[in-house]
């Protein structure tokens, strides 16, 4: 692939990117969904171009999430978790085993969201007092939720990146001779 269409296929990736960032802004209940979208179409980029180029268009939203995005936990979610699993699921699924593969993912995204709370409490000023209601921890219970979302989370990419890779490649192929 010539240098020019990578360069075109990351800004555009990064740029649908920020604009599903910005939708945080208009639909705060997207805080945690639209930097999981987000993050999905960096597997196109692992794709079709490789690791090092999915890492910068990475770095690129994350650094342009934290300066133009107002929901500064949105970007918190997407740096902490959310925009560099694709690329690193890629790797993890080289293991032969599939349990030592879900171990390996469980543990990542669940250090990734316990770093991302102490984050959000000790540098962001989130007060530790809002994670909690009528003296429940909620962090707690979005964890153990989380964990159920993030193997879904995880089957759709898998799900998605074969849909791209069975029919929508071929017809990128066609149209830009990738």
């Amino acid at each position: 692939m010539k240098t020019s269409l990578k360069i075109s296929l990351g800004g555009a990736i990064a740029a649908v990117s920020l604009v599903l960032m910005l939708l945080t802004t208009v639909i705060p209940f997207g805080t945690f969904a639209f930097p999981a979208f987000a993050g999905m179409l960096l597997a196109v980029i692992v794709i079709e171009i490789g690791y090092g180029f999915a890492v910068s268009v990475f770095a690129a939203t994350a650094l342009l999430s934290f300066l133009i995005v107002s929901d500064k936990e949105a970007a918190l979610m997407y740096t902490a978790f959310f925009g560099f699993y694709p690329i690193l699921k890629s790797l993890i699924e080289r293991i032969a085993n599939k349990v030592v593969q879900y171990i390996v993912k469980l543990a990542v995204f669940n250090a990734c969201m316990i770093a991302a709370f102490f984050i959000a409490v000790n540098l962001l000023s989130i007060p530790e007092e809002s994670y909690y209601l009528f003296g429940l921890q909620l962090p707690v219970i979005f964890l153990l939720f989380g964990n159920v979302f993030f193997v879904l989370y995880d089957y759709c990419i898998t799900k998605l990146v074969t849909i791209y890779l069975l029919k929508w490649r071929q017809k990128l192929n066609k149209n830009t001779k990738l």
